[in-house]
């Protein structure tokens, strides 16, 4: 069964809500309101005039960031400087900077934070301009609706993140397996990831996570609830629904992973500053991945999307988006930028030569990607997954010792509670 997508999920929910400190930096801000005059007045290329731009984005994305700056920088007058901020800096800086008026030209923004972000009115109203784009409907329908108020849009895409299935070729070989072939079920994935383990390699295991690390749990188990035809949230975003067949399915595989050590060492604990390092290092044989850090690997490695129960095949549509501030004084040159990034040039020849997730869905099978089946992979599942909105994400899933974190941990390492009462914890929350 096909999940919902994105876009349905995303206008039917409210914007995210998010830490304290950006509530009360935004407390004088007006919500997204009409377009500006400047931005009305600029034509469809943008400005391209030898202005200096800044822009913000966050250290997880930094790679394809400067990929983007530097080929935009080498063929424009204009020129972007761009600001990495450490991923637990940036919330608390783009709300300080909101609330004094200093948001850079261009600021990008993890997918999850751009709905309460483009209603706080901290981007401007980029509708007319993006009508404008003969392929406004191939863009990333999951990016768009995040950054859609009440019929305006505010952001497009910059960077996907997708959650996928990756597995080390050479590991899955001696092991038994087809190398070319990834799990298109979740219990083959866990057969997969015991062969591996099996195998007695010094330091080499057979699948890992992150086991405190809310974000990375969701990004990387939501997708299979999908893949088996299930949700993860209500409508409206304020119940949970992970105590179904398929959650308990997955979390019945990953504690068994667990209580026979097929896990690498430090998953228990791990709260996401290296829970893709094993893999990274060629000592993971399969996992669920972030799809933006394939270009680093210096092995051999297998894409799929992230199996469901019974098979099929979603992903977690995350990454960031990126829109003009508020701030900016200089509206038509960041559109000569955004537009510059969507263009077929700068979506294949810069982002897909790059081994990256392209955009739009007219470019998926373009060059690149046809001599990769792995980004052909990548692109296709893209249209498989979904973004999941709330109003209390943050708390419920998030959050260090979110009721999220509680539930997967009483259910995979055994620590107390019950499943329905964990369920209901998170509800209670999403429900504020």
């Amino acid at each position: 069964m096909k999940h919902t997508p994105a876009r349905n999920v995303a206008r039917r929910a409210a914007a995210f809500a998010t830490v304290g400190v950006l509530a009360a930096g935004l407390a004088a801000c007006s919500g997204g309101g009409a377009p500006s005059a400047d931005v009305e007045e600029i034509p469809a290329e943008g400005v391209d005039d030898g202005s200096t731009l800044t822009m913000w984005t966050r250290a997880p994305i930094e790679a394809q960031a400067k990929l983007l700056v530097d080929a935009y920088n080498d063929s424009h007058e204009n020129q972007v400087e761009l600001t990495v901020v450490p991923n637990d800096d940036y919330v608390a800086k783009v709300g300080a900077a909101a609330g004094s008026g200093g948001l850079p030209d261009l600021f990008a923004a993890d997918v999850v934070y751009v709905p309460n972000w483009a209603g706080q009115g901290l981007f401007q109203d980029i509708s007319p301009l993006v009508e404008q784009l003969d392929y406004a409907d191939q863009i990333n329908a999951g990016h768009m609706s995040a950054g859609t108020i009440d019929d305006a849009e505010y952001t497009l895409p910059f960077v996907l993140d997708l959650s996928v299935m990756m597995w080390n070729k050479d590991l899955v070989e001696q092991a038994g397996f087809d190398p070319e072939q990834g799990p298109e079920t979740i219990a083959e994935f866990a057969e997969i990831a015991r062969g591996v383990d099996e195998l007695g390699l010094d330091g080499v295991s057979g699948t890992a996570t992150g086991l405190n690390c809310g974000g990375c749990l969701l990004f990387t188990w939501f997708p299979s609830i999908w893949a088996s035809g299930e949700e993860v949230l209500s409508d409206d975003g304020t119940e949970s629904l992970l105590n179904g067949d398929a959650a308990q399915e997955i979390y019945e595989t990953w504690r068994g992973l667990a209580e026979d050590g097929v896990l690498a060492p430090g998953s228990e604990d791990e709260t996401g500053a290296t829970w893709v390092a094993g893999f990274q290092e060629g000592q993971v044989g399969i996992m669920p991945y972030p799809a933006t850090l394939l270009p680093s690997l210096e092995f051999d490695a297998g894409v799929a999307g992230l199996p469901g129960v019974d098979g099929g095949a979603s992903t977690f549509v995350g990454g960031d988006s990126i829109g003009i501030s508020k701030d900016s004084e200089l509206s038509g040159q960041a559109w000569n930028f955004l537009s510059w990034m969507m263009s077929e040039e700068t979506q294949v020849d810069v982002l897909a030569a790059g081994g990256n997730a392209v955009s739009r869905a007219d470019l998926a099978d373009n060059e690149y990607a046809s001599e990769d089946p792995r980004l052909v992979a990548i692109n296709e599942v893209a249209a498989e997954g979904s973004t999941p909105v709330a109003e209390n994400f943050q708390a419920a899933f998030n959050a260090a010792g979110s009721p999220w974190l509680t539930l997967v941990r009483n259910e995979v390492l055994g620590e107390g509670g019950t499943l329905d009462e964990d369920n209901d914890l998170i509800s209670e929350v999403l429900s504020q």
